[in-house]
């Protein structure tokens, strides 16, 4: 259930890249402005790009681009594809591992929290978190700015 570095840092690159869209973006500019390792970004990209989340542009200029709208891309479709099953216990993805399901106090309890969990990153978008980001620039800003 805890979401790894790399769910984060993924989500974090993402933000990253969808701020400077439509340019592309070297992982080295979105490595030291995340303060994350460029060798474990590569590894992170490497998956993103797999799971259809980022592209490659080569060349003069290069980088990482959002291979789809940050509207269309859910919190949740980034950490299933960086970490797998969210599911609190094994029993809920697969009821074949455990002899108590159904008879399981505790199997509602967890059903409930996979099912949270599922509802809130599945209702946020990458559009959310770089809208988010941008408020937390603006604030930063402001909070900069001499008195007068």
């Amino acid at each position: 259930m805890w979401v790894s570095t790399k769910a984060q840092y993924g989500l974090r690159a993402l933000v990253e890249i969808g701020l400077k869209a439509p340019e592309a973006v070297p992982l080295k500019e979105v490595a030291e402005a995340q303060g994350i390792s460029q060798h474990y970004l590569e590894q992170i990209a490497a998956q993103l790009r797999r799971s259809g989340f980022i592209r490659s542009v080569r060349g003069a200029g290069g980088g990482y681009r959002l291979a789809r709208p940050p509207e269309r891309v859910t919190a949740l479709e980034v950490v299933e594809a960086l970490e797998g099953s969210l599911a609190p216990v094994s029993c809920i993805e697969d009821p074949e591992s455990c002899a108590k399901v159904g008879q399981c106090s505790t199997e509602l309890l967890w059903k409930r929290v996979d099912l949270a969990m599922r509802q809130v990153l599945g209702s946020t978008t990458l559009k959310d978190l770089i809208e988010e980001r941008k408020l937390i620039e603006a604030k930063r800003l402001i909070q900069l700015q001499p008195a007068g």
